[in-house]
């Protein structure tokens, strides 16, 4: 893997919080605010904000609630903690961006931790506005905690920005 690739650390009980929730929330999406130290090279996620889901199609879609979501910031910027990225969960779909949800991407150069549960993985992505407008992949076993398909995805974000979803690093400590 290029060790210029981003690194997304998450601790086992953050993962276990968020897979938890997947599993409860089926056959829905879930998703939520990730908290903690944001940098541009490694991240480190100290806590997660669970958010409804109030897309219209929450099967196949997800929208964090703006009101909670901008509840979780308020509390983020009480405690110290950055906005680190988002997560949501695929519940029979692959740990990587739909297009839907690159179109929908917002933040750049912030995390977007999906979470599989058919089978079972993780995936971690950084949304990179702008430049390229192509897929970056990277090395699988690195960027994810089980094997899976590698493929980015790539274009206009909700924004208006073109973009693309490179693979992270995920690192569980």
């Amino acid at each position: 893997m290029d060790p210029e690739t981003p690194t997304l650390v998450v601790s086992a009980s953050v993962r276990d919080a968020i897979v938890e929730r997947a599993r409860d929330g089926r056959p829905r999406e879930i998703c939520g605010v990730l908290g903690g130290e944001f940098g541009d090279e490694r991240s480190r996620v100290r806590s997660q904000y669970p958010a409804a889901n109030v897309a219209e199609t929450p099967r196949t879609r997800y929208r964090i609630d703006p009101e909670r979501q901008l509840s979780i910031f308020d509390r983020l910027e009480e405690r110290g903690e950055e906005i680190v990225g988002f997560y949501h969960s695929h519940p029979t779909g692959p740990p990587r961006p739909s297009a839907t949800d690159a179109a929908k991407a917002t933040w750049p150069d912030r995390s977007y931790l999906i979470a599989s549960l058919e089978p079972f993985e993780l995936g971690s992505w950084r949304w990179r506005s702008g430049g390229g407008g192509g897929a970056r992949s990277n090395d699988e076993d690195e960027a994810s905690i089980s094997d899976g398909d590698d493929a980015g995805a790539s274009c206009v974000a909700g924004n208006g920005d073109e973009g693309t979803f490179e693979r992270e690093r995920l690192v569980l400590e």
